[in-house]
């Protein structure tokens, strides 16, 4: 029997070309302005909303979400302030969040399997709500991205130009930093804490070797995302290997053949 037939392989294909879609979007912006370490300080924060969410008893995805949009927007205002450095805000939040998820999972009655699919990822036990999820931001994200580029792209790339354009910066900032949390945690389930991150930059980074454009960035960061999560998918079936892991491990694969490709080709035109 294929394997395409069973529902939890049509949930990950599915589930893997809607986060492509919205880690290219909201990726793009993040390398573009500049806040990988920032996403991923607010990437290890959300593990304290899933460990209270294990020691509560409800819903750890929940959870993480509100704790991360929380730990995110803390970060934004702290890192605003004169008497505080944008590195530490985001140490304490990272910190705080990973000391509360220990403490937390620590205390929780019984035993907890379902930290481990947190920390690592395991795209196959994506489930309706994941996708659900997912494919609620992945619209919001495309709407948003074609209703307001321009202002989008402008903040992105020069902050201080966009205010003096008299676009509303500050607002825009934390409610970017807001969607980056919420995409965190949509994506916890497909790779984890540990590699989330990656989703957000890999492919952005694979596309920026090509071109320079927001635009095309974006739409060749979503198409380099999906082909590593195939590739990924393949590896982890036909090998038995985790498949969070897998599909970083092909989306870096991928940014090294298109890296070296370019430079074969700059190589070849100085010659």
């Amino acid at each position: 029997m294929s394997i395409l037939s069973y529902t939890f392989f049509q949930n990950a294909l599915l589930g893997s070309l809607l986060a492509s879609i919205l880690c290219g979007l909201i990726g793009t912006y993040i390398v573009a302005r500049r806040l990988v370490f920032i996403s991923g300080g607010i990437t290890h924060a959300s593990f304290g909303g899933i460990g209270i969410g294990v020691y509560l008893g409800f819903s750890p995805i929940l959870s993480a979400a509100v704790f991360s949009v929380l730990s995110a927007c803390g970060i934004q205002w702290f890192s605003h302030r004169r008497d505080m450095r944008e590195d530490s805000a985001i140490a304490i939040f990272w910190t705080l969040g990973m000391s509360i998820g220990i403490i937390c999972s620590f205390l929780a009655p019984g035993f907890t399997p379902e930290l481990s699919s947190y920390l690592f990822g395991n795209i196959l036990t994506v489930t309706p709500l994941d996708l659900y999820l997912l494919g609620t931001l992945a619209l919001i994200a495309i709407v948003a991205f074609t209703c307001f580029l321009r202002p989008l792209v402008s903040i992105a790339f020069d902050a201080e130009f966009a205010r003096s354009q008299h676009l509303p910066v500050i607002t825009v900032e934390y409610l970017m930093m807001a969607f980056i949390a919420l995409t965190i945690v949509a994506c916890l389930r497909m790779v984890g804490i540990v590699l989330v991150i990656s989703l957000l930059t890999i492919p952005q980074v694979t596309a920026n070797i090509f071109t320079h454009s927001f635009k095309r960035m974006a739409l060749l960061s979503i198409v380099t995302g999906y082909s590593g999560c195939l590739g990924g998918l393949y590896l982890s079936y036909h090998y038995n290997i985790p498949s969070g892991a897998s599909i970083i491990f092909v989306s870096i694969l991928i940014y090294l053949v298109c890296k070296g490709i370019s430079w074969s080709i700059i190589r070849w035109r100085r010659q």
